[in-house]
């Protein structure tokens, strides 16, 4: 076989003999970078360090600096657990086991769901795979070969059935475990060190809930033991701030299974929380140019047909009802209904834009297993708004969304990072074409305010691409926030038009838009964001009034008509002993407790204190009601 040349990175070209692997380059190179060698990069497609090359390449070694190393570990340790489970448990099925954003997961079908005790119990048996150090073998097999292998385990044989005639079938071999996997992996099982498996659930076979009920083990790795003791930490925070337990403890919202999963019930407090959101946004659009609008929950299918949903979003809509011979569902989005409005009258050029939100109600069919508390739910509601412009308006109203965007997450004291989401590879309107110059729109209009952005190829919507705003909360993590979409796609389909200075027709664009998003999911995260210590404007109690003595009660009472008399939420409490009371409060995350006492009464003040802070200060009564106005009123963030 004849000499290959070997391009690096830094432009540097070896030779060697053809056949060579990746792990002779590393070699070549240097003994330090074959030690610290984990995979290859071959002309873009990341390998294992045996992948054997026969022809001229460009090269990059993998180590564990490089951002694809943690993957590739974590997709190691799935395996590692697979072997594991497979030596305790031989008739364990074996699903998937993706590495994912904070680890790595397995799928398993048993007879019955793995315990806490499992889980410790197959940690200890991945420690001996890893002590073994089985080298990761990787083979190419035919269809006939790999059906004999899995011959023990249907749902390797279901999997083997949708392999195309053909088409390459790989399996990666570590000591007694067996998968069908298309790689790469470590060198080898010893090169897992730092693991830790968090928790089991249950999870549908192929995600289909008509399927068996496999048991998915989650589980993490890295490359330190301080970045696995620093997540394990984050973890545990995360774990403090659930939503679904502190939305019960604070008695914000519940499920109930008789309403329905995926069906969020605001109890008062909740929805004290969402009123006073929805009052800053109504007061904030309109101030930006907005008229408020509503539109029905269901609406018929005609208008579905001509928006497209019905071709590229059916599998999330709810089924349809007959009446009177039509058919009618719940309506997934807003945008159908708003386009309505813009087509009940003939528009001119002179009316452009045209900006019109609303608080809409959509409900959407999301699988059962993904549903999770507020944050994944079937009907929501959304602040969502539409711009109709022309073509030569829509730089400006892209900034002047910008603009609104930044004016309202400051007041929830978010930092946001954003996407420019691009064409989906299946179920797009529009040409290529189209879609490059909407792509190139949004991000010069971000570039020329130099806002720096990351693009998600094809992760637009099927009707025009999107900028995605990624909320990062205060332990660091990131929700779905705002979009901004151009969509130039439902002006074509439902013919829209507006009278020209020329007296001509022309076709609008429209730009779709939402602050929140959801405000199930914007609330659920602001639940964990402050993990339950909502700011003064937001908390559902802001003050709790509390007497030193039941013969204090009425003018305790006095002064909680009083705060309420200017918009202050303030209620009594005056049972149970003063100890338990102020500690009932610091639970209930009360942002200010008052405690009246006779010294008080006299004098006019009030004794406070506030959430977090055991150390009481003395105010007047009247000046510390102002404080709380201005606070209140300038939105402040502890």
């Amino acid at each position: 076989m004849p000499d290959i040349k070997v391009t690096l990175p830094d432009g540097k070209i070896l030779q060697l003999p053809g056949g060579s692997a990746v792990s002779d380059v590393a070699h070549a190179i240097g003994p330090g970078l074959a030690k610290a060698a984990l995979a290859g990069e071959v002309d873009g497609l990341l390998v294992d360090l045996s992948h054997t090359i026969d022809a001229d390449v460009s090269l990059r070694i993998i180590t564990e600096r490089d951002p694809e190393a943690l993957s590739l570990l974590r997709h190691s340790a799935a395996h590692v657990l697979a072997t594991a489970v497979r030596e305790l448990r031989p008739d364990a099925g074996i699903g998937f086991g993706p590495a994912i954003e904070d680890g790595f997961y397995y799928d398993f079908d048993v007879e019955s769901p793995f315990t806490p005790d499992d889980l410790e119990i197959f940690e200890a048996k991945m420690a001996e795979v890893i002590d073994s150090d089985y080298k990761f073998e990787r083979c190419v097999v035919t269809a006939e070969e790999a059906r004999d292998l899995f011959a023990d385990d249907h749902l390797k044989l279901e999997r083997l059935e949708e392999f195309d005639e053909g088409e390459v079938i790989s399996v990666y071999r570590d000591g007694p475990f067996l998968d069908l996997c298309l790689g790469p992996h470590m060198p080898s099982t010893g090169n897992l060190k730092y693991f830790k498996l968090i928790s089991g659930a249950g999870a549908y076979w192929r995600g289909d809930e008509s399927r068996q009920m496999l048991q998915r083990v989650y589980g993490t790795a890295f490359f330190s033991q301080r970045e696995l003791n620093e997540h394990l930490d984050h973890l545990e925070e995360a774990k403090k701030r659930d939503h679904r337990v502190l939305g019960r403890k604070l008695d914000l919202f519940s499920t109930d299974a008789r309403v329905g999963p995926g069906l969020i019930l605001w109890h008062p407090k909740g929805s004290i929380i969402r009123t006073e959101i929805e009052n800053f946004e109504r007061e904030l659009v309109i101030r930006h140019g907005y008229d408020l609008v509503h539109t029905p929950h269901i609406m018929s299918d005609k208008i579905f047909e001509i928006s497209g949903h019905l071709d590229n979003f059916q599998e999330s809509m709810f089924p349809a009802m007959e009446l009177e011979g039509g058919a009618y569902r719940p309506k997934p989005m807003n945008c159908p209904g708003h386009i309505a409005i813009y087509e009940s009258d003939q528009r001119s050029y002179r009316d452009l834009p045209i900006r019109i939100a609303e608080f809409g109600t959509v409900y959407r069919y999301e699988r059962s297993g993904v549903l999770h508390g507020m944050l994944r739910v079937r009907g929501f509601t959304q602040d969502d708004a539409h711009v109709f412009c022309t073509p030569n308006q829509v730089t400006e109203e892209i900034e002047r969304l910008l603009d609104l965007v930044e004016e309202m997450l400051s007041a929830f004291g978010y930092p946001y990072t954003i996407a420019l989401a691009t064409k989906p590879k299946e179920k797009a309107l529009g040409t290529d074409e189209e879609w490059e110059s909407a792509v190139n729109t949004l991000a010069e209009t971000l570039k020329s305010r130099g806002i720096s952005f990351e693009y998600d190829m094809g992760g637009g919507a099927f009707y025009g691409p999107k900028l995605d705003f990624k909320l990062i909360d205060a332990i660091g993590r990131q929700w779905q926030g705002p979009t901004v979409q151009l969509d130039f796609n439902l002006p074509e389909r439902f013919g829209l038009e507006y009278i020209g200075e020329d007296n001509e027709r022309h076709r609008p664009i429209m730009l779709h838009r939402v602050l929140v998003g959801s405000m199930e999911r914007f609330v659920g995260g602001l639940i964990e964001h402050y993990a339950g210590s909502f700011p003064l404007w937001l908390a559902p109690e802001q003050v709790r009034v509390l007497p030193i003595s039941e013969q204090l009660t009425d003018s305790a009472e006095d002064f909680a008509r009083k705060l309420r008399s200017v918009g202050i939420r303030g209620t009594v409490a005056d049972r149970e002993t003063l100890s338990y009371r102020i500690r009932n409060a610091e639970l209930s995350k009360i942002p200010y407790m008052v405690v009246l006492g006779n010294r008080e009464i006299d004098s006019g003040t009030v004794a406070v204190r506030k959430r977090g802070i055991r150390v009481e200060e003395n105010w007047e009564s009247d000046e510390f009601v102002d404080r709380l106005l201005k606070e209140i009123g300038n939105k402040v963030l502890d």
